[in-house]
C-alpha cells in the first residue's frame, strides 16, 4: 500500500464514493464500473487504483477478469473510527433542538 494515500482523502472524492456504492451491491469488473460514468475509462481506472491502494476495494482475479469488490473489514474500521463523533455531534444537536424548542415556546 502506498502510504501516502489517505482513506478520507479518497472517500472525499464523489467518484470515488459513487463507485464504492456500486461495489457495495455486487463485485464488478473495471469496464462495468467505467460504464457508469462520463468519464474516460483510464480515469476511472486512476480512481479504482487509489481505492484499492487505500483498502477500501479487494481485487478478485475470476478467469481473464479482475472484480474489485468492497473490503468491509476497512469499512467497518472507518465505521468505528467515526462513530465516537458521529455520537458527539447527535448530542450536541439533541441539545440545540432542545434549546430551539424551549425558545419557540416562549411568548413574543
Amino acid at each position: 500500500m502506498n502510504l501516502r494515500r489517505d482513506v478520507f482523502q479518497a472517500i472525499a472524492d464523489p467518484t470515488r464514493r459513487s463507485i464504492l456504492l456500486l461495489v457495495a451491491a455486487q463485485a464488478l469488473t473495471a469496464g462495468a464500473i467505467a460504464a457508469n460514468f462520463d468519464t474516460a475509462r483510464p480515469t476511472v481506472s486512476k480512481h479504482l487504483q487509489i481505492l484499492t491502494e487505500c483498502e477500501l476495494l479487494a481485487k478478485e482475479q475470476a478467469g481473464r477478469e479482475i472484480y474489485y469488490r468492497l473490503n468491509l473489514q476497512k469499512m467497518r474500521e472507518i465505521a468505528e473510527f467515526i462513530e465516537p463523533f458521529r455520537q458527539m455531534w447527535d448530542d450536541r444537536f439533541n441539545k440545540l433542538e432542545a434549546v430551539m424548542k424551549k425558545e419557540l415556546k416562549k411568548p413574543v
